[in-house]
């Protein structure tokens, strides 16, 4: 069974309401990087009704993303863009989605991201996430970025929270624990900082802009 657009968008609305859901219907969203963060993201915001999302990686599916990633056996090999747009069309083929298979620098980023009304941050090292902050911050006006440090590991989940670091920046994390101590990234705290990140989406396109 498959829903109608109208059925699909009902049900929404009887859970979100119409004033909330129309807004998130009429929002862009892009997200930078579908790895364990950005995958993550996407599912959730699918699931939530935004309007259109602009997926950005450039890597393809390998084995070890599995433990923590939103892609299947049958989809290694495929460039993450792909099968994750196959994956969100399977939760509803009504979220139009648009996807780059690219290397984000500082020469393309401005332009990948000027539809978006707000900026996911999801990679994995540290000095492409501080470029794409400052490309956000200083080559846009208006628009805001919801970024990521710290979730690797086994420290408790209720660690991870989420700051407004200023008034177009959000940060997510616990700020401290890194991919490279103890035994790494692991899904369901991987998962519960994207939560974060995609919650605090949800939060600013409802108009409350503070943690």
């Amino acid at each position: 069974m498959v829903l109608t657009k109208e059925e699909w968008l009902q049900a929404l609305t009887e859970r979100h309401g119409k004033e909330k859901q129309e807004k998130f219907l009429n929002a862009t969203v892009a997200i930078c990087g579908l790895g364990g963060l950005g995958s993550n993201i996407a599912i959730s915001l699918t699931r939530v009704g935004i309007g259109k999302l602009i997926l950005i990686d450039f890597d393809k599916v390998d084995p070890t993303n599995l433990n923590r990633q939103q892609y299947k056996m049958s989809q290694l090999g495929m460039y993450k863009t792909e099968a994750l747009a196959e994956n969100l069309r399977e939760i509803t083929p009504y979220v139009d989605i648009e996807y780059h298979t690219v290397k984000m620098t500082e020469e393309n980023t401005v332009e990948l991201l000027n539809d978006a009304d707000i900026v996911c941050e999801a990679f994995d090292k540290a000095d492409n996430k501080a470029m794409l902050v400052n490309a956000v911050l200083e080559g846009f006006e208006d628009k805001i970025i919801v970024s990521g440090s710290g979730m690797s590991g086994l420290g408790s989940a209720n660690e991870i929270k989420t700051q407004k670091i200023m008034k177009r920046l959000y940060l997510c994390g616990d700020g401290e624990s890194d991919v490279n101590d103890g035994i790494g990234l692991v899904a369901s705290r991987v998962m519960a900082c994207a939560a974060h990140e995609a919650h605090m989406v949800v939060r600013i396109l409802s108009g409350e802009l503070d943690v």
